[in-house]
């Protein structure tokens, strides 16, 4: 008697939300959370998270390392609804009130291997002068009450957003059994390294 193939296939990232650059910030945190569709379940690790607070470096990048680790397991049927993941940046505004600093969202690599993606920010802004005034003597500046949002399309058309700053990710993929359900992921070695991939998640 022959044993039944895999119902489900599972997707395996680790990795780390390397390092930021924003040129007028300072004294930043991030925090992340996975967006994913119906099918999908995860199975082990933390589907979100909080980094520790960090400083720019002293030399000439003047760079805000975290190195803060990403570890999770998802099983699924199908790829649709394939994993994002919602950055979120905060930091301290001139009367030490957190407020964002950026938002930004990209997929998991789709191929196995490690994997560098270079993740443009944005902010929404106020949509007008008066409002951003007040906005900014009351120290509460626009937000999504929800980060998810960020990863989804519907009503993206009428947030006025600023770009502003940059987050690098790395990412280590492993899948299993989607080859035996049909689905090519691309060439089996897995011990290859991409390259920082163009800018994604720019808001439309």
């Amino acid at each position: 008697m022959t044993a039944a193939g895999p119902s489900v296939f599972l997707l395996m990232v680790n990795g780390q939300v390397e390092s930021a650059q924003f040129p007028e910030y300072d004294d930043l945190y991030c925090k992340y959370c996975f967006v994913y569709g119906q099918d999908w379940a995860p199975t082990a690790g933390l589907e979100e998270g909080i980094s520790q607070i960090t400083s720019k470096s002293q030399d000439v990048r003047r760079v805000l390392v975290w190195n803060f680790p990403i570890d999770v397991t998802f099983k699924s049927t199908n790829p649709y609804g394939w994993p994002q993941i919602v950055l979120s940046v905060y930091g301290p505004d001139v009367f030490g009130n957190d407020v964002v600093r950026g938002y930004g969202a990209v997929h998991v690599p789709f191929s196995p291997g490690r994997h560098k993606r270079t993740i443009p920010m944005f902010v929404p802004e106020s949509t007008s002068k008066l409002q951003k005034f007040t906005s900014w003597f009351m120290g509460r500046r626009p937000e999504y009450t929800d980060p998810k949002v960020v990863a989804q399309g519907e009503g993206r058309e009428v947030t006025r957003v600023r770009s502003q700053g940059f987050v690098t990710l790395l990412f280590n993929v492993v899948t299993k059994d989607m080859r035996k359900l049909g689905y090519d992921t691309g060439p089996p070695d897995t011990q290859g390294t991409s390259g920082p991939s163009p800018p994604q998640g720019i808001p439309r």
